[in-house]
């Protein structure tokens, strides 16, 4: 009774409600569409959120510790409830319902308030669902991406306070989308996340504003849910504790910052700072795969040559790749790049972000960069360059040149970054010719011949593959903007990433000592995006190119270069309506980044994940837009 009443003098404090909440006298739910039996359940405590009716919410605090006199009946009541528990046990089950995953007591109300006071994790119980109607609020998604969910698993004491989460645990417990779960499997899990959620509490998870499922997702997406079985306790703390900055930036909404312009150094100051006698700078760079098998890899393969010849004498780079995707490979292939002595790590693809992750957590001590967009949680730092800015200058040539307007568009994976290139080419070739019509074909698809497609579409020029294959002959000049011929192409353009000046930049940067000053004394997720005013993107055209053409791109460089235009300002539209209606205003950078639709003049769609190839899986689990699963 005292600590019900101490919680009603806090809450009335506070001007919140001191009862219990009384499930009757919430709108949503006496407009649910359906209500259906799920029978005996095991309801977590901790869940149980109210009362059915209004006629025992005053006998409770909000806490359901009792606040009745201890004279009344009630108490005597609840005294021997409690009597019989200690002696036998109580074993009848409630009976409740359940709304939005949180639980109201029909029957059994004292029985509740004397196992929450004895601290029972569960109460048996026989539960009757509520289900609310569709919405387009968060909360109401989640929960019905949560009742998927159950279907498969029947687990309901894990809850995430984003969208994408149960989807997400499922594909991390190893199963398929639509997979359902063993009576093993649903013991395996119960034993993992009780153990995660014990020790994560206790390290003063409560005080964070995330979920502990939310915690429990992001340390088994570093570690591996069959590693967290393996683990003892004394492991899993020194991890949970490892891993505090990375809950910690979940749980600060201002804790993701994305840089779009660099803080250029003056050379002179850092002639200062590092005199020629100065230790020299150890770099690593770990690659996916090796230079000589992948465009992506050679391109920053180049950078890390252009940063030696900028840092004669003052650096010192190493070159590490991967001979598989193996996890555990990548692990170790990082790992030996600290144990070499490397205090700066680049790992240059997506595929590496995690393995980045788990190795910074490790060795707080080295500053590791990976080249993706909004993955760094505070441990790591994540860097990439704003392509969609060439694309719209490409684009332009297109639709300038194309005499037929179809245009054809080569795109990769379907992640982060990559949507915004292929809107950003639409809208420049719709600027320049208000016909254009873009046919994109995805790289990472299976059984898709795009050349065929192509010619079956009347494309006339294509957008191919921005980077060259160094060991690869055949179709090596199928890359920029060129004309479709059955001879062979004839180039246009071609955009250029070029990593050496942002790898110059960024350890210019950290010698004078601006990579703790971004932070401003607060843990940071700190995301790299510079574009063509930094000089890490940029257009090379072809001689042939009109000159009107050409002075075309050169205006549209130098006003994207000035910040006094974006290619995502003004009105905006997708394949299915209208995405942004202000004219005066500009999507912000996250939803650039994360852009999930396509412009309404072009032709195609983003895959589903069924339709990608495996190793393209991989990438798009790392850094992927919202796929449907089938």
């Amino acid at each position: 009774m005292k600590l019900g009443k101490k919680e009603v003098a806090l809450r009335t404090s506070k001007g919140q409600n001191p009862y219990l909440t009384v499930l009757d006298n919430i709108p949503e739910a006496a407009e649910s569409i359906m209500e259906y039996p799920l029978g005996l359940v095991q309801i977590p405590t901790e869940q149980i959120a109210g009362t059915k009716t209004d006629g025992r919410s005053r006998a409770f605090a909000a806490n359901f510790m009792p606040i009745l006199g201890e004279n009344s009946e009630f108490a005597t009541k609840w005294a021997k409830l409690c009597e019989s528990h200690l002696t036998e046990g109580i074993r009848e089950p409630i009976k409740a319902y359940e709304f939005m995953n949180k639980f109201y007591v029909l029957e059994g109300n004292k029985r509740v308030s004397v196992l929450k006071y004895f601290g029972a994790v569960s109460i048996p119980g026989t539960v009757t669902r509520i289900v609310p109607p569709r919405t387009e609020e968060k909360e109401n998604k989640i929960y019905y991406e949560f009742l998927d969910f159950y279907d498969l698993s029947e687990v309901n004491y894990i809850w995430f306070s984003e969208e994408g989460g149960f989807a997400k645990l499922q594909r991390l417990v190893g199963k398929r989308p639509d997979e359902k779960w063993s009576d093993d499997d649903k013991l395996t899990f119960s034993a993992l996340f009780s153990r995660f959620n014990a020790a994560y509490k206790a390290n003063g998870g409560d005080r964070l504003k995330i979920t502990s499922g939310d915690a429990f997702l992001d340390f088994i997406e570093i570690y591996g849910y069959s590693e967290l079985d393996e683990m003892t306790t004394a492991e899993l703390k020194e991890k949970i504790t490892k891993s505090w900055k990375v809950f910690d930036s979940l749980a600060d909404e201002d804790s993701v910052e994305i840089q779009m312009t660099p803080n250029d150094a003056k050379k002179t100051l850092l002639q200062r700072l590092i005199p020629s006698s100065s230790p020299t700078l150890q770099i690593a760079f770990v690659h996916e795969t090796a230079p000589e098998k992948s465009g992506w890899t050679y391109a920053h393969e180049l950078g890390r040559l252009y940063l030696e010849q900028q840092f004669k004498g003052q650096v010192e780079t190493t070159q590490y790749h991967l001979e598989s995707t193996d996890e555990k490979e990548q692990v170790r292939m990082i790992e030996q790049a600290v144990e070499d002595g490397n205090k700066i790590i680049f790992t240059t693809s997506p595929v590496l972000c995690h393995a980045s992750i788990k190795i910074a957590l490790a060795h707080p001590e080295v500053k590791i960069l990976n080249c993706s967009l909004l993955a760094g949680h505070g441990s790591i730092r994540t860097y990439s360059a704003r392509m969609y800015e060439a694309k719209f200058l490409m684009g332009a040539i297109a639709g300038a040149m194309a005499e037929n307007d179809r245009i054809g568009y080569m795109a990769d994976y379907p992640i982060y970054g990559s949507v915004a290139n292929v809107n950003a080419f639409s809208l420049g070739a719709k600027l320049v010719n208000p016909r254009a019509k873009i046919y994109v074909e995805w790289l990472s698809k299976k059984y898709v011949d795009i050349y065929r497609s192509f010619w079956e579409n009347g494309v006339s020029y294509v957008s191919g593959r921005d980077i060259i294959i160094p060991d690869r002959s055949l179709g090596s000049r199928h890359f920029g903007v060129f004309r479709l011929d059955e001879e062979s192409p004839h180039n246009l353009a071609m955009p250029i990433w070029h990593w050496g000046k942002f790898y110059e930049k960024m350890i210019r940067s950290i010698l004078e000592g601006k990579w703790k000053n971004e932070e401003n004394g607060k843990i940071k997720s700190v995301n790299y995006w510079w574009g063509m005013s930094a000089g890490v993107i940029d257009v090379i055209c072809s001689q042939n190119l009109p000159v009107g053409t050409a002075r075309l791109v050169n205006l549209l460089r130098n006003t994207i270069c000035a910040g006094s235009f974006n290619p995502f300002s003004g009105i905006l539209y997708s394949q299915t309506g209208v995405i942004q209606e202000d004219e005066n205003t500009a999507l912000t950078p996250e939803k650039i980044i994360t852009m999930d639709w396509l412009a309404e003049n072009i032709v195609g769609s983003i895959p589903k994940m069924e339709d990608l190839k495996e190793k393209a899986k991989a990438v798009v689990l790392e850094q992927g837009v919202e796929l449907p699963e089938v």
